[in-house]
C-alpha cells in the first residue's frame, strides 16, 4: 500500500509540473493583431486595383493611343513579373527575419511603389508607372506570405481558418471601397490625385504593420517571462522528484520518457525548417501538376477580368457607343459645351430625333475644324476629318467642357455606374469566404467543386460575350464561383503533396500562376487591338476558352483523385483519421500538448 502511494505521487505531482507553454494564440491581443493585419493587407488591395477601377480616366488623362490596352494591361504583366521568382524563396525570408518585420517591410515596399506609379501619372509617363508597378509587385505577394504566417503564429485549430478568412474577406473589402471611390474621386478632383489617395492608404498600412511588429514584440516579452519562471519552477520540482526517486531506488523512467519525446519533436522540427529546393518538385505527383495548372487557366478568367471589367461594362452595357443612323443636326459642330452656338442635338435620316437611353452614348460631331486654342487645352487645333469615340480625350478641357461635355459627363458617370458593378465578384468572395472554407472541410468534394466552379464560368462569359443584358446575375454568378474555387484549390496542395514539401509546392503553384497572370494581360490586349478596340465578343471568348480548359483539367483531377485513393474528394476530418495510424506509430501522444 505504501509503495503503491510512492509511485503514483510523483505521477501527480508531475502533471502539475509540466506546464502548457504560453503561446501569442493565448492572448486576448491577438484579436488586435488580427484586426491590424487585415487593416495592413486592406491596403494592399486597394492600391493594386487602382488601374482596373479607373480604366477610362487613365486613357482619357494619358490621351487617346492605339498602344493604349497594351501599356494598360503591362501594369498588371509587370506586377506579377516578380513573383514568377519571389514564391520561391519569399516564405523563407519571412521565417528568417519574423513575419511582424517583413509586414512592416513589404508595406513600405508597397508605398514607394504607389508613390512611383503616381508620380508616373502625374507626369504622364508610362515607363515610370510601370516601374512603380514593379515595385509594387515586390511587396505585394510577399506581404501576402507574411500576412499568413502571422495568423499562424497567433492562432490554432478552429481560429486558424477562422482567422484566414476574416483577412481575405477584410482585405478584398479594399478592392471594393477602391472601386467605389477611385472613380469619384478621379471624376471630381483629377487622376493624379486619386493616385496619391492610394499612397496614403499605403502609408497607413505602414502605420498598422508597425503596431503588429510593437504589440507583437512586447507579447513575446510576456510569454518569455511567464515561460521561464515555469521552467524554473519545473526544474526545482523535477530535482526534487530524482531525489525521491533515488531514495525508492525507482527508475527515471520520466526523463527518459520527456527526452525522447523533446527529440522526437526536435527531429520534426528539423524535418520541416528543411531549406526549399526545386528538386524537390520532381517527387510532386500528377494531381499537383493539374492542380497548378487548373489553377493558371480558372484564376484567368477571374484576375485578368476584373483588369479590364470596367471596360468590358462601359462597352457592353454603361457607355454604348450608338452604331446606329443618328448623326448631329450639324456634324462637323460641337454638340454640348460653351463653343456650341446653338443646339445641336441627335437627329435620325427621317428627321426624327433620337432616341437615347440612359446607357447609350450622345452622338459625336463627324468631323471639327477648330483652330482657335484655350491656354486650358492640350492641343493647338482640332481638325479631324473623321471622328470617332477613340479620338475624343475627355481628359482633355477643350474635350469635357468645350465641345463634347455631355459626351464626357455621360461617360463619367458611366464609369462609376461600371466600377459599382465589376466590385461584385469581390464583394461576394468577402462575404462568403469565411464560412465556404468551414462548408468545404466538413463536406469534401474539392475537386468536384472545382470543376462546377470551372463549368460556371463557361456560363458566365458566354453569357457576358453573346447578350446584352444586365450583368450583375453574371457578376454575382462569377463571385459565387471565384470564392467556391479559392475555398477548395488551396486547402488542397496539403493534401496531396508530403508535409515536408508544402513549402516548395505552395511556391511552385503560385509561381507558375504568375506566369499565366504575366501573359494573360497580353494575349487580352492583343485581342482587343485587333477587334477594332473592342472587348465585346472577342475577348470574353477568350475567357470562355480559359474556363474551358479548366473544366478539362477539372476532369481528369477528378479521375486521378479517385484513382488515387479520393484524398481531394473526401471530408479532411475523414483523411486526416486514414493516417491517424501512421502518425501515432511515428509521434509518441501525451495527455499534454506542450510535450510535443
Amino acid at each position: 500500500m505504501d509503495g503503491s502511494m510512492s509511485f503514483e505521487a510523483p505521477n501527480q505531482q508531475q502533471g502539475m509540473v509540466f506546464r502548457k507553454a504560453q503561446k501569442l494564440s493565448s492572448l486576448n491581443l491577438r484579436w488586435a493583431i488580427l484586426a491590424l493585419s487585415c487593416l495592413t493587407m486592406t491596403g494592399n488591395y486597394y492600391s493594386f486595383d487602382i488601374p482596373a477601377a479607373l480604366h477610362q480616366q487613365i486613357e482619357n488623362y494619358m490621351g487617346p493611343s492605339k498602344h493604349f490596352a497594351t501599356d494598360f494591361n503591362l501594369l498588371y504583366s509587370v506586377y506579377s513579373m516578380p513573383n514568377i521568382i519571389l514564391p520561391l524563396f519569399g516564405g523563407n525570408i519571412v521565417d528568417r527575419a519574423g513575419a511582424p518585420a517583413c509586414m512592416v517591410v513589404f508595406a513600405f515596399i508597397l508605398f514607394v511603389g504607389q508613390v512611383i506609379f503616381a508620380s508616373g501619372t502625374c507626369v504622364r509617363h508610362w515607363s515610370i508607372m510601370l516601374l512603380g508597378r514593379v515595385v509594387y509587385g515586390l511587396g505585394g505577394e510577399s506581404i501576402s506570405v507574411a500576412s499568413s504566417t502571422l495568423a499562424s503564429q497567433w492562432f490554432e485549430g478552429k481560429e486558424l481558418a477562422f482567422s484566414f478568412g476574416v483577412n481575405l474577406a477584410v482585405s478584398r473589402l479594399g478592392s471594393v471601397i477602391n472601386n467605389m471611390i477611385s472613380p469619384v474621386i478621379a471624376n471630381a478632383i483629377s487622376t493624379p490625385f486619386a493616385m496619391w489617395v492610394g499612397a496614403m492608404i499605403n502609408a497607413l498600412s505602414i502605420l498598422s504593420g508597425l503596431g503588429i511588429y510593437l504589440l507583437e514584440r512586447k507579447a513575446k516579452r510576456r510569454c518569455e517571462k511567464q515561460n521561464n519562471a515555469n521552467a524554473l519552477l519545473t526544474a526545482s520540482l523535477l530535482e526534487d522528484d530524482r531525489n525521491k526517486d533515488n531514495i525508492l531506488g525507482n527508475d527515471d523512467t520520466h526523463s527518459v520518457s520527456l527526452n525522447s519525446l523533446k527529440s522526437t519533436r526536435d527531429k520534426a522540427q528539423g524535418e520541416q525548417n528543411d531549406k526549399v529546393r526545386l528538386r524537390d518538385v520532381t517527387r510532386f505527383g500528377l494531381s499537383f501538376w493539374l492542380l497548378t495548372l487548373s489553377c493558371v487557366v480558372i484564376y484567368g478568367c477571374i484576375i485578368p477580368f476584373n483588369n479590364v471589367a470596367s471596360g468590358i461594362l462601359l462597352q457592353r452595357n454603361y457607355f454604348k457607343v450608338s452604331t446606329g443612323n443618328c448623326e448631329l443636326t450639324y456634324p462637323g459642330k460641337c454638340s454640348s459645351g460653351w463653343l456650341v452656338n446653338k443646339q445641336n442635338s441627335g437627329i435620325q435620316p427621317d428627321g426624327q430625333a433620337c432616341s437615347i437611353s440612359k446607357n447609350d452614348a450622345p452622338p459625336l460631331p463627324e468631323y471639327l475644324n477648330i483652330t482657335s486654342t484655350d491656354s486650358s487645352w492640350k492641343h493647338h487645333s482640332y481638325v479631324y476629318a473623321h471622328l470617332d469615340s477613340h479620338t475624343v480625350d475627355c481628359g482633355d478641357p477643350f474635350w469635357s467642357k468645350a465641345c463634347t461635355k455631355d459626351y464626357c459627363d455621360k461617360q463619367k458617370h458611366a464609369t462609376e455606374e461600371a466600377a459599382r458593378i465589376m466590385s461584385i465578384p469581390y464583394l461576394m468572395s468577402a462575404i462568403l469566404s469565411p464560412f465556404l472554407g468551414f462548408f468545404v472541410d466538413r463536406v469534401g468534394y474539392r475537386a468536384v467543386i472545382a470543376l462546377l466552379a470551372s463549368v460556371m464560368l463557361i456560363g458566365i462569359h458566354v453569357t457576358l460575350a453573346v447578350s446584352d443584358g444586365s450583368p450583375i446575375v453574371p457578376l454575382i454568378l462569377q463571385g459565387f464561383a471565384y470564392s467556391m474555387y479559392a475555398a477548395v484549390i488551396w486547402p488542397s496542395v496539403p493534401l496531396i503533396v508530403d508535409a515536408k514539401y508544402i513549402g516548395t509546392a505552395f511556391g511552385v503553384i503560385t509561381s507558375v500562376q504568375n506566369i499565366g497572370l504575366v501573359s494573360f494581360p497580353m494575349i487580352i490586349a492583343a485581342i482587343y487591338n485587333g477587334s477594332e478596340q473592342h472587348y465585346i465578343p472577342n475577348v470574353e471568348y477568350f475567357f470562355v476558352v480559359c474556363a474551358s480548359l479548366g473544366v478539362l483539367v477539372g476532369i481528369l483531377l477528378n479521375i486521378v483523385d479517385m484513382r488515387s485513393g479520393g484524398k481531394l474528394n473526401k471530408v479532411h476530418r475523414e483523411f486526416i483519421n486514414d493516417d491517424e495510424s501512421n502518425i501515432s506509430a511515428s509521434i509518441p501522444m501525451s495527455d499534454d500538448a506542450s510535450y510535443i
